[in-house]
């Protein structure tokens, strides 16, 4: 199905400089990516909270900041209660129309040593496969970025093992492996020359924007998986392995990676089973 479209698949690390490079001239553009900019009425926060940028340096919170998340006992399509997790100074909202989750949230990001984001969750135990479509209706950052992610606690440090899209089309499998350590990935960009429309020449590299992801859990490893355009999901990458006590908590979530300005992300289709092998 591929062949013809010369499918690259990229680690991020081969792209750094270059990433670093682009994505600091596309982000100042955007409202919020720093104080100065900021939409009027949006909560000022602290400097280090704002992404990279031309006009700023992104670095991690200081070690001794926390934001005790608030926990909302509202039940949401298979889930049970909804947080917005690390406290975001923008309080977040979902909805459920069909099979679709519409998720809006701020907050800083969901990485270094604590995660801001709007959560939807439920307990379980044992392994198990979660799966949705995803999708930025109104765009947006482009590093911002829906998860599917099983964590420890609701605390905003906590232990953790996720997959994530990116509004860029970056897709990463993360861990926190002990609650308030920073988190690890494996980072994957897609691209095509000549097998996907938007190119100004058939040797132009085109971003692919994956169609569906999931997580699985199968005793204390965890996997990335996707669908490019449609296919049946495949795992790709290697599996990270963290243990995780009983029980622990599962759902979606969305984090705008502005800390003062909420945007939206659409998360439908989804699988959630109790039990590995489920993804689909």
């Amino acid at each position: 199905m591929f062949t013809s479209s010369r499918l690259r698949w990229l680690a991020a690390a081969t792209l750094a400089t270059t990433a670093v490079a682009l994505g600091a001239q596309t982000f100042s553009e955007v409202p919020g990516t720093s104080a100065a900019n900021s939409p009027p009425g949006a909560p000022i926060a602290p400097d280090w909270a704002y992404p990279q940028s031309t006009q700023h340096d992104q670095v991690g919170p200081p070690p001794d900041f926390h934001r005790a998340s608030r926990v909302y006992p509202t039940p949401i399509g298979v889930f049970d209660a909804q947080a917005d997790i690390g406290g975001a100074l923008v309080p977040g909202s979902a909805s459920l129309d069909g099979d679709t989750y519409t998720i809006r949230s701020a907050g800083y990001n969901v990485w270094y040593t604590r995660d801001e984001f709007r959560y939807l969750y439920k307990k379980m135990a044992g392994d198990l496969s979660l799966a949705a479509d995803i999708a930025y209706p109104n765009g947006g950052f482009g590093d911002h970025k829906a998860v599917l992610i099983v964590r420890q606690s609701l605390d905003d440090d906590a232990k953790e093992a996720l997959v994530a899209m990116h509004g860029d089309g970056m897709i990463h499998l993360a861990q926190r492996s002990e609650r308030g350590r920073r988190l690890s990935d494996m980072e994957y960009r897609i691209g095509s020359r000549g097998g996907l429309p938007g190119g100004a020449s058939p040797d132009s590299l085109v971003t692919l924007h994956a169609q569906r992801i999931g997580i699985e859990k199968r005793g204390n490893q965890f996997t990335l998986w996707m669908s490019e355009q449609g296919e049946p999901m495949h795992q790709f990458g290697a599996p990270i392995t963290l243990a995780l006590a009983e029980p622990f908590y599962v759902g979606i979530g969305f984090t705008s990676h502005l800390p003062g300005v909420a945007e939206t992300a659409r998360l439908s289709r989804l699988v959630l089973a109790n039990r590995a092998g489920g993804i689909r």
